[in-house]
């Protein structure tokens, strides 16, 4: 008998709780602030950045990843951000708060260019 009743008390309060974890049709919510940030993959692969052009938003995060078996560099043209050396497997984010046009390189591989365009 006691298995019983504590068997329908469990049931009960995993009802309850259910029931208390869904939201009504009407309920809004907001995005957590992590939602709203927006990441970009570019891929450093055969000794070049793919895409080699970006548009973004302003305070889009872009993420690069060496999958190249060489070290690369990320390196913005007017030396305002450098990720170092990436080795293989390594990654560099960055997020852009300010609208423009913004190139970079890689300081290894001269050759290795991209362009970031920001907008708002």
């Amino acid at each position: 008998m006691r298995s019983k009743l504590l068997l329908v008390c469990a049931s009960a309060a995993l009802i309850a709780l259910l029931a208390a974890c869904t939201a009504s049709p009407d309920t809004t919510t907001s995005p957590s602030p992590a939602a709203e940030t927006e990441q970009i993959g570019v891929a450093i692969s055969n000794f070049a950045f793919d895409p080699e052009t970006v548009a973004i938003k302003t305070g889009t995060t872009l993420k690069w990843v060496n999958e190249d078996g060489a070290t690369h560099t990320v390196t913005s043209d007017a030396g305002d951000w450098d990720s170092g050396n990436l080795n293989s497997g390594s990654s560099y984010t960055l997020t852009l708060d300010q609208t423009g046009t913004f190139t970079y390189h890689c300081n290894i591989h001269p050759g290795m260019t991209g362009t970031i365009e920001v907008t708002e």
